[in-house]
């Protein structure tokens, strides 16, 4: 019988580090808490300590081990000891920065393969910030931000790849990014539009149901009714025409079908974060 991939875990960045803490525990949990391992990506970032400070955040929510893998170069990817590493862990958290580092570094190696490999032996991938961005096949590289979409104002590249049912944006309401969103999907409304507020994850199923953690909102637009766009006539920086969008705004505990397309309230009043 064949094995469930693991979850995929965006997050919108400066997710609770201190208190609650409620995605970091709830990614732990779902790795096997005290009895779990998981491995740190920091290469996003470039700050010498984000892997280490992750370590001491993982092990004081009582995993059992937590270990950085500070890839710096792209020959470190071929590293027998980090791979072994990766096929040992049950869960695998990628770090911010900056997107491009990890699309550049990591982007078509060993250390890329195995970790699809491993989601889909079951392994839970979890990214923050542009951790986040680069879970997907089509990754935001950088764009302007505004709430219109316009035209040619935002740059795909190619992401991890772990789904191509969505592509994510992150710090969403803190830096105005639903026109960047918009943009991103008005290329090709194939994929499903994920606008992650900070310390909001959106933890996606085996199943392909999506649920809200964390104090912000979780945006989704969805353009499977999208009945006309002007993105193919329009001169750069020029708004795009959407017509046939439907947006959602989910809080804590509600959740959204990327198969079915159906969002649905969390069904009592959630806890707050």
């Amino acid at each position: 019988m064949a094995t469930a991939r693991g979850y995929i875990i965006p997050v919108g960045g400066a997710e609770e580090k201190i208190g609650d803490v409620a995605i970091l525990r709830r990614f732990a949990e779902l790795c096997g808490g005290g009895n779990c391992s998981i491995a740190i990506i920091p290469t996003a970032s470039m700050l010498n300590e984000t892997g280490s400070r992750y370590e001491e955040l993982f092990r004081g929510l009582g995993v059992r081990e937590a270990r950085s893998i500070p890839i710096a170069h792209r020959s470190d990817c071929s590293r027998k000891d980090w791979l072994e590493l990766l096929d040992e862990v049950d869960g695998i958290f990628l770090t911010g920065g900056n997107q491009l580092r990890l699309s550049t570094m990591i982007g078509g190696t060993e250390v890329a393969k195995a970790i699809r490999r491993r989601n889909t032996e079951g392994v839970h991938v979890a990214g923050t910030s542009a951790g986040a961005a680069f879970l997907c096949e089509h990754m935001i590289a950088f764009g302007k931000e505004g709430a219109s979409p316009r035209a040619r104002t935002v740059t795909l590249a190619p992401g991890l790849g772990l789904t191509n049912r969505v592509i994510i944006d992150q710090h969403f309401r803190q830096r105005d990014r639903l026109g960047r969103l918009l943009t991103a999907i008005a290329y090709n409304p194939f994929a499903i539009g994920i606008g992650l507020d900070e310390n909001t994850g959106g933890f996606i199923a085996p199943d392909e149901t999506l649920e809200v953690v964390g104090s912000g909102a979780l945006t989704i637009v969805d353009p499977s009714g999208l009945e006309f766009s002007s993105m193919a006539r329009v001169r750069k920086n020029d708004a795009v025409c959407l017509i046939g969008l439907k947006l959602h705004i989910l809080d804590q505990g509600s959740t959204f079908n990327l198969h079915t397309r159906a969002a649905s309230a969390a069904p009592v009043i959630a806890k707050r974060v």
